[in-house]
């Protein structure tokens, strides 16, 4: 599996190139931002690089920051991008997943959990990629079939996966779409939390658990209802039955 690695610290960058070597790993370190986007994104229109599987995408960067890095990867490629950085504040994790990554990893972090994650988001975009790269492509496939779902003021297209507030659009990232589509189409019953990573992440693994709830908060957000997802204790997260 090729990687990315985008760490302008080379201490970091060694110890961690060469645990992930001794895992089966073929890692490409760069240090910049510039370097990151010269690998990933095709020379010239229509031209393409040899693919990697993953992107360790840190966010201080000597020259942009790595949140500009990711909104360019994004607008151009699929590659699944895995925010590694010391920024543990909720707005930084919910904005990063905004923009598109598939992961944030704080530092310092366990390896073990790093390795878990990175192989979770490989998993999960295999089929896409097998797919000829198709942007959305497995996800797509994931989305629930036909219909218009609406909740007071929000609207939810699921065939064009769209949602709308109050005859607005809102742009929600494909992990949020899904989300949100797979609560509203039983509103008032509670999903666990293991069932939702199952179906949207389509992993067991539990340490994506803090993803799911940065997701809900960013939802809850961006569709301006914070009482719409209600979050049932221990359990997990269900839609409010009449809306919010």
């Amino acid at each position: 599996m090729r990687l990315l690695l985008v760490e302008d610290d080379d201490h970091v960058a060694g110890a961690l190139s060469a645990v992930l070597a001794r895992h089966g790993f073929e890692v490409t370190h760069v240090r910049s931002g510039a370097e990151a986007l010269q690998e990933l994104l095709p020379a010239e229109p229509g031209s393409a690089r040899e693919g990697f599987a993953v992107v360790l995408l840190d966010l201080g960067l000597p020259d942009q920051d790595g949140f500009e890095v990711c909104g360019r990867i994004r607008r151009t490629s699929q590659t699944p991008v895995i925010m590694v950085t010391a920024r543990a504040d909720v707005r930084s994790r919910i904005h990063g997943l905004n923009l598109g990554a598939d992961d944030y990893v704080v530092k310092p972090y366990d390896m073990g959990e790093l390795l878990a994650r990175i192989h979770a988001v490989s998993r999960r975009t295999a089929p896409e990629e097998s797919a000829g790269g198709e942007e959305g492509g497995d996800e797509a496939d994931r989305a629930p079939s036909g219909g218009t779902l609406r909740l007071g003021e929000v609207t939810i297209e699921l065939l064009t996966r769209q949602v709308c507030v109050d005859g607005a659009e809102v742009p929600l990232t494909r992990k949020e779409f899904d989300l949100l589509a797979l609560l509203a189409q039983r509103p008032g019953v509670v999903f666990r939390r293991e069932q939702i990573i199952s179906e949207v992440w389509r992993t067991s693994w539990e340490g994506t658990g803090r993803t799911l709830e940065v997701h809900v908060a960013s939802l809850r957000s961006k569709l301006r209802r914070p009482a719409l997802i209600e979050t049932v204790r221990g359990v997990g997260y269900r839609m409010a039955a009449r809306g919010a």
